[in-house]
């Protein structure tokens, strides 16, 4: 393309600036018609965008710069950003949705350590108290830092990135103790038409078969996934409706009533609620993978919240309102019990199958937080650069084969165990969450925040309050094996991150800052650039 007016305005016709149009990263050269080499991404990090008066054509592949005043950006998207489809609001609701629920599947231990009113009440009460501050928490900061990284950035740019790791670590390690459940969850909706699956060799096998259906299908790639959540979620949830409408010349209001205080199980019973309504959080590690996540976000949060405290809720009342109390019956799978009582064996099968797939739903959606989230951690230099590396579908393989390995290590645990276990660890990230939240609010009021909660810095003080009161008691409730397993791991967090620094300093590994993030350091002056 012959260039536009005088060679004054810049330079000659034989020296025009060529760009691959390949979508490499390059530092611009100035060459006679030719492109530079397509192998030198890594002299390109950390190059800032840059504006000059040309505009472009093409030839043969290339841009040309031609000489009129209209500016451009040089600095091309990198190759490790993803450019494939985002994920909109409706499969983002039901990967949320099976993110924190999944279903009622698992809260029959509620009922069994509590009773019926407390179980109720605890479904109205507990999101109140901890769902709607977490899930308004990730609102915020997930469009404040929309990228994979989620809570590891947030607490980072608050606290420093030594407390951003631990964040990481712990949030990882919990996630991955979640996603150990639902193998264990599988197998026991299953054990009662398939008795082999009560334990031995067969059940292993089980776990390990299901373990490697499960991630093969996380590795296809995260559209995949919230597309399979949403056809999952409905079968999931269909059943308890029609079980639900079955079940109404059945129900008795004063079984609702039932309690006995002094014969609760607390342990049980928060750690039940807990773990059924948290993890809010998890969907800011995706956040790089969601279409206009400024607005989408926000409104998926708030969908999700809804059909999560609605599944909780009604298939309880249904159930406790329309069979005898029984406290000792309702464990883990109870719920395809209650369904051939008030249905049949037909209702009862299609329960089970709900749970089954409701445990891939889950499974698959976890599992996408967990491996984004070290994706997004190599991404800010905090894992060597291999876990930024993507697969053909846009997934991060070696992040799922991690999180793949961590869940089969931790399969051997019981329900209780997992539970109690997964709290622990996620209560001390919550923690660093609620600080880095409020932290942010006092030292950067004004720094944007596309969807901000609707209180001042007093106010968003105040709405921390009653979760982390609750993390508390959750701490106090924990077993002497539980918190010792879960400061060791702590403790392990601790050592790790000066290992990797010295691992770099020693350049054994790579460790590398996409370019094509902003630098969370603007969040915080040189004198505030943390609080520990």
């Amino acid at each position: 393309m012959a260039p536009i007016g005088s060679n004054n305005d810049g330079p000659p016709p034989s020296t025009v600036e060529m760009i691959p149009t390949n979508g490499h990263n390059k530092q611009p050269q100035l060459h006679p018609n030719i492109c530079s080499d397509h192998n030198n991404d890594e002299k390109s990090r950390g190059t800032p965008n840059r504006e000059t008066p040309f505009s472009t054509g093409e030839r043969n592949g290339c841009a040309v710069i031609n000489e009129v005043p209209v500016p451009i950006p040089l600095h091309l998207p990198p190759p490790r950003q993803n450019r494939g489809k985002k994920v909109s609001v409706l499969p983002l609701v039901f990967i949320i949705f099976y993110e924190v629920s999944g279903g009622p599947f698992g809260v029959e231990d509620s009922v069994g350590a509590a009773g019926p009113l407390l179980s109720l009440l605890g479904f109205l009460l507990f999101p109140l108290i901890w769902s709607v501050p977490e899930a308004l928490i990730t609102a915020e900061m997930s469009t404040m830092f929309p990228e994979n990284g989620g809570y590891v950035v947030w607490v980072s740019s608050a606290l420093g990135p030594f407390w951003g790791f631990q964040q990481g670590w712990m949030k990882w390690l919990s996630g991955v103790i979640d996603n150990a459940l639902y193998p264990v969850m599988f197998l026991d909706y299953l054990k009662s038409e398939i008795p082999a699956l009560s334990g031995g060799l067969p059940r292993v096998l089980a776990v390990l078969g299901l373990t490697v259906v499960l991630t093969f299908l996380n590795y296809r790639g995260l559209t995949v996934v919230g597309f399979f959540a949403v056809l999952l979620g409905v079968f999931s949830i269909l059943p308890f409706v029609v079980m639900g409408l079955i079940s109404i010349p059945k129900i008795s209001p004063k079984r609702w009533l039932v309690a006995d205080i002094h014969n609760v199980d607390w342990n049980l019973y928060l750690n039940t609620l807990f773990w059924n309504l948290n993890y809010w959080d998890s969907i800011s590690t995706l956040a790089g993978e969601v279409e206009n996540p400024k607005k989408t976000l926000p409104r998926a949060l708030f969908y999700a919240m809804i059909l999560v405290v609605l599944g909780y809720f009604f298939p309880v009342l249904t159930g406790t309102g329309a069979v005898p109390l029984q406290r000792d019956q309702w464990t883990d799978g109870y719920f395809s019990d209650v369904a051939k009582i008030i249905g049949g064996a037909w209702l009862r099968w299609w329960i089970e199958a709900a749970a089954a797939v409701s445990n891939i739903g889950m499974f698959v959606a976890e599992m996408s937080s967990d491996s984004f989230q070290l994706l997004g951690m190599a991404e800010r230099g905090m894992l060597p650069e291999f876990f930024a590396r993507r697969s053909r579908h846009g997934t991060p393989l070696i992040g799922i084969l991690f999180s793949a390995s961590g869940v089969i290590l931790l399969s051997w645990l019981s329900f209780q165990e997992i539970i109690a276990a997964e709290n622990f660890l996620y209560s001390f990230g919550m923690i660093l969450e609620f600080i880095a939240f409020i932290w942010l609010r006092i030292k950067q009021p004004n720094a944007p925040r596309p969807y901000k909660i609707p209180f001042g810095t007093i106010g968003a003080f105040l709405m921390c309050v009653p979760p982390t009161l609750l993390i508390c008691v959750v701490l106090a409730f924990s077993s002497a094996k539980v918190a010792l397993v879960s400061l060791v791991a702590v403790a392990i967090g601790l050592a790790l991150q000066p290992c990797l620094k010295h691992v770099e300093k020693k350049r054994w590994l790579k460790f590398s800052t996409s370019s094509d993030l902003p630098d969370i350091r603007r969040h915080t002056t040189p004198d505030q650039t943390s609080i520990i």
